[in-house]
């Protein structure tokens, strides 16, 4: 194969190594870097320091390097629906969609205006083709899978992708960069929601939606504190609610329950409450990457997060609406988060969870 491929440089070692690989390989390779969020004097998203190190990487590898800026797309394809969903008292998932809309939608068109008919990116991820489809299959590294982020991918997306280092553990990544000399091979992982980066969560939040306080109940209806805003809270949160010097009680840590967001109040328990498990979920948006939905109700295993273990379930069907039954009790199923269906290695597709079902 010897298609022209464009890589999605970010300036970290993972996207550093592919377009190596890539070079070495014998193909027609340059990379690009994607700026996808403005930053002012009070940001801490180092994005000027990733386009240089990307630059670094593009010169030591010897390919072409473009730049280009996707800020606004990302606003309107991405920015705008997180806030929204804020409001709407749940915790989504923007990597999903910042995936779908900007680093496999707007970065694929530009490759193609660029003359690159492929598109390459960092991801721990593979891919597989069977009988004319593709399939999105785990990362190799099952600490650095990044499958369930991929999961709204659709066969056009997939079929112009490639994910150079997706059979390798984190690692060989390390150690290949620093054969290769490459100037990122030492450079530390980034962490944080795509474009908030390692800054603080809250105060980059109140910027947009501001401070809207309300009660902090237990379910028995005891008021125990007051909220900053339900937007700064996810369930099965710990941690942040002030609550940690009360006195009586039982001493355990506080949790977070649920978000009432019709009267604003915060459910709060102390220790592991029982409304904090449920073993049913309705989930919308549902997307299979094999294009079609599987009919009636079929048998997978799912995680409702990232960093969740895979999860035996029964899933029933109605065109994009999913009912997901798991076989075990699960703990904080959040409103607005992903849920990612798996048979063995491969991903089959997801979607949004949008209401739980506590009395199951």
């Amino acid at each position: 194969m010897n298609e022209r491929v464009l890589v999605g440089l970010s300036g970290g070692v993972d996207s550093s190594l592919s377009t190596w690989l890539l070079k070495q390989h014998g193909r027609d390779v340059a990379a690009l870097f994607m700026k996808n969020w403005e930053e002012d004097d009070s940001d801490a998203c180092p994005a000027e320091t990733d386009a240089q190190d990307a630059r670094r990487v593009a010169t030591a590898v010897g390919v072409p390097f473009f730049a280009r800026n996707f800020a606004a797309e990302y606003w309107d394809g991405v920015f705008e629906h997180f806030l929204a969903e804020l409001r709407r008292g749940r915790t989504p998932n923007p990597d999903v969609l910042c995936n779908r809309e900007v680093k496999f939608k707007t970065f694929i068109e530009q490759a193609h205006d660029l003359g690159y008919p492929k598109i390459a990116t960092g991801h721990y991820a593979q891919l597989r083709e069977r009988d004319g489809r593709f399939e999105l299959l785990r990362g190799a590294d099952p600490g650095k899978d990044q499958s369930y982020f991929l999961y709204a991918l659709d066969q056009s997306q997939l079929a112009a992708t490639e994910f150079p280092i997706g059979h390798l553990q984190k690692t060989e990544v390390r150690a290949m960069a620093k054969r290769a000399n490459l100037p990122t091979a030492g450079k530390r992982d980034s962490t944080g929601i795509c474009f908030i980066g390692e800054r603080a969560f809250d105060p980059f939040i109140q910027r947009y939606l501001g401070i809207c306080p309300g009660p902090m109940m237990t379910p028995e209806g005891k008021c125990v504190g007051e909220h900053r805003g339900l937007h700064f809270y996810t369930l099965g949160q710990r941690g942040g609610l002030g609550l940690g010097g009360r006195r009586g009680g039982s001493g355990d840590p506080w949790f977070v329950i649920d978000k009432r967001v019709v009267d604003n109040t915060l459910l709060v328990s102390q220790g592991e409450h029982p409304l904090l498990y449920s073993r049913c979920a309705t989930a919308i948006e549902a997307h299979f990457i094999a294009g079609t939905a599987p009919s009636g109700s079929f048998r997978c295993m799912a995680k409702a997060r990232y960093r969740q273990s895979d999860q035996p379930c029964t899933v029933s069907v109605e065109n994009r609406t999913l009912r997901v039954e798991f076989d075990t009790p699960q703990r904080a199923l959040t409103p607005g988060q992903s849920i990612v269906f798996y048979d063995q290695e491969v991903c089959l597709g997801g979607a949004i969870i949008d209401e739980i079902d506590r009395s199951a």
